[in-house]
């Protein structure tokens, strides 16, 4: 507002479609879905589910060298599935794996990199809040872009397992085998993984058999959690009350940022800045590898220092006119983005899993302990990303 204040030509009248951009922005069916999945998601992570099902996995791979890191990460992948709330798998997970890992004689670096990465893997996996937010803001199909995303999102989680499987034979004191007395309850087990992936494959399902749009199936989602939670016999009205809150917490951060992302786009857009950059690329340049090349570069970067969602309101549509002008599939481009934007939670100083990791885990591990410990996922997250580029059919084997 300051800069369009400061510009002769422009003044204050350029905000003048500004209050219809907003109420645009509220009357969004598609951006319903955005506080809807945020409370399935807290919904579960206060009905105790998730520990349950940390603590099955974990016995399950009791014996197996790396057994606790790969529980880790499925259990990671699982709610990620099942939630797509990052700050609650990190934290979750944070409160619960790390001593155990920590007390089976893991890495202090590996157990603190396996969390952290594993919880953001609500970023990429549906249903995820940032293919939401890129579906409206790239005009494309949040349905097409949650069924695309499925490969690229199981291909991460195989790198990491396999990172952490050949590590583990590599140096066997890292994640040496848990060995324990406890026999395997079945029942138990059966108890803790089935709910969870029977909502999950409800809320994904409904969407990809196209019976229900994303806004229909997060609304089933809240429902489902709630059934859970009752079933669990933690449904009580502080635990309602608590995910309500938090909801009107986060999803009023999440619109203000939209708000003010419209307001720059405004400006930007009045001053010609899109123009020049649709030139710069389609003229100047010319080849759609290095555009492609420089936006993922330019995100990965800005991802050290901007938050997910600024990144995604405000930089992604300056890239959507010059994508169009390449005719890059946006689904495709989507997709990239969104992996981009999973490392955006892990590289310091401004990796918001890592200070979710560092306030659950307190004095368990030091700072420079986990930022050593989320290197080899970085740089797996970038593979992975590299794979995507590569190989495209893993977006579209399923569309």
């Amino acid at each position: 507002m300051i800069f369009a204040f400061l510009i002769p030509h422009l003044g204050f009248e350029v905000f003048n479609i500004l209050p219809f951009r907003i109420f645009g922005i509220m009357g969004n069916t598609t951006l319903m879905a955005v506080p809807l999945f945020i409370m399935m998601g807290l919904i579960l992570e206060k009905s105790g589910m998730a520990e349950k099902l940390l603590m099955s996995m974990s016995v399950m791979f009791k014996g197996v060298r790396g057994g606790l890191g790969v529980s880790v990460v499925l259990v990671g992948a699982i709610l990620a599935a099942s939630t797509g709330i990052v700050s609650a798998s990190v934290v979750m997970m944070s409160v619960i794996a790390l001593p155990l890992m920590i007390n089976a004689g893991y890495n202090k670096s590996l157990a603190s990199g396996t969390i952290a990465a594993s919880g953001t893997l609500g970023q990429i996996i549906p249903p995820s809040i940032i293919l939401i937010v890129l579906g409206d803001v790239m005009s494309v199909s949040v349905g097409d872009l949650f069924v695309g995303a499925v490969l690229p999102g199981l291909t991460l989680v195989s790198l990491y397992i396999t990172y952490i499987l050949i590590r583990a034979y590599i140096n066997k004191d890292d994640a040496p085998a848990i060995i324990s007395e406890e026999k395997i309850n079945k029942s138990d087990v059966i108890k803790a993984i089935v709910p969870p992936l029977l909502l999950m494959v409800s809320v994904l399902g409904s969407i990809f058999a196209g019976i229900a749009s994303p806004t229909e199936s997060a609304a089933f989602g809240v429902v489902g959690g709630v059934i859970l939670s009752a079933l669990n016999k933690t449904l009580n009205f502080e635990m309602i009350k608590y995910a309500l809150f938090e909801t009107m917490k986060l999803s009023g951060m999440i619109f203000m940022i939209l708000i003010g992302a419209t307001a720059f786009s405004l400006v930007f857009n009045e001053l010609g800045g899109t123009d020049v950059i649709l030139k710069f690329f389609s003229e100047d340049i010319g080849s759609v590898w290095v555009f492609i090349g420089v936006s993922m570069l330019s995100i990965f970067i800005l991802g050290f220092f901007i938050d997910f969602i600024e990144i995604s309101f405000i930089i992604v549509p300056i890239l959507v006119p010059v994508m169009s002008a390449f005719g890059i599939d946006p689904i495709w481009f989507a997709v990239l983005i969104a992996m981009n934007l999973q490392a955006s939670f892990l590289t310091p100083p401004f990796g918001l899993s890592l200070f979710f990791l560092k306030g659950a885990a307190g004095d368990k591990v030091t700072t420079m302990e986990i930022y050593k410990g989320i290197i080899p996922f970085i740089l797996l997250q970038l593979l992975g990303l590299g794979l995507v580029v590569l190989f495209p059919g893993l977006v579209f084997a399923f569309l």
